[in-house]
């Protein structure tokens, strides 16, 4: 009976998401700097070599929890949808630089450095960093998954990201 019992533990385990590490939060108290994490799939993407659109500052009254975490929002509509599936929404490797975690560790990422890749959102940490992720998106994209899995239960970033305040999230 004790096995049984055990067996259904780990099987009902299985179904559940695993949050090892935690998401980047700074100084703001928020993930993404408290930028509105849906809100990116309503940017026009520039191409590769281009700087991306500003992120969207989300609100400081319109926030949800996540990953340990909270999130700001511009509307009460993205909230509603990331609440459907954060999973989809927030940025991969807890908000690390993705670049950064090709390279086998985490630092911050920057809200401002986005790109979605095959759907999911990645930050890098500053221009030049940008330059080498570009050099090979997939490369790089494989290496980070690669490194990933040993990275993840190792405590978020504390380091502040270069060359970058952030305004949001906005106070009403």
């Amino acid at each position: 009976m004790k096995r049984l019992a055990l067996a259904a533990v780990a099987a009902l385990s299985l179904g559940l998401p695993a949050f090892a590490g935690e998401q980047f939060v700074d100084d703001t108290g928020f993930a993404v700097s408290g930028y509105d994490v849906v809100a990116y799939r309503s940017l026009a993407q520039a191409p590769v070599g281009q700087a991306q659109p500003a992120a969207v500052p989300g609100k400081a009254d319109i926030t949800a929890e996540y990953n340990g975490a909270t999130f700001a929002f511009a509307t009460e509509a993205n909230r509603d949808t990331f609440l459907e599936n954060p999973a989809y929404f927030a940025p991969a490797y807890d908000g690390h630089c993705a670049y950064g975690v090709s390279k086998g560790g985490k630092v911050p990422g920057n809200p401002n450095l986005w790109r979605i890749v095959d759907d999911k959102l990645y930050l890098n940490i500053t221009k030049n960093v940008v330059g080498f992720w570009e050099e090979d998106i997939p490369g790089n994209i494989t290496l980070a998954e690669g490194n990933w899995p040993d990275i993840d239960p190792n405590p978020a970033s504390t380091n502040p990201i270069p060359n970058f305040s952030s305004s949001a999230p906005a106070q009403d």
